[in-house]
């Protein structure tokens, strides 16, 4: 079964988002709600799921929001 946009109804990929993540509702402790807006832009039909979590892991990786390395301090 093909994920892609271009091969599913929003409803399909509504439900290929829930049952990736599971309760999409938040209600239990409002973290899952987050991860659920990630990928609305999949669900719209705007960024397939392998852009969204490219763009997601760029931007892990790109140490953005987070500590800057200094260096070992052997180096002058």
């Amino acid at each position: 079964m093909s994920i892609l946009i271009k091969d599913t109804t929003r409803e399909e990929r509504e439900r290929i988002v829930s049952d990736s993540i599971g309760n999409i509702s938040g209600s239990c402790d409002g973290c899952m709600s987050g991860l659920a807006d990630m990928y609305q832009d999949y669900i719209d039909g705007l960024k397939e799921i392998s852009e969204i979590n490219r763009e997601f892991k760029a931007h892990y990786e790109s140490g953005e929001e987070g500590p800057v390395r200094q260096g070992c301090g052997m180096m002058p």
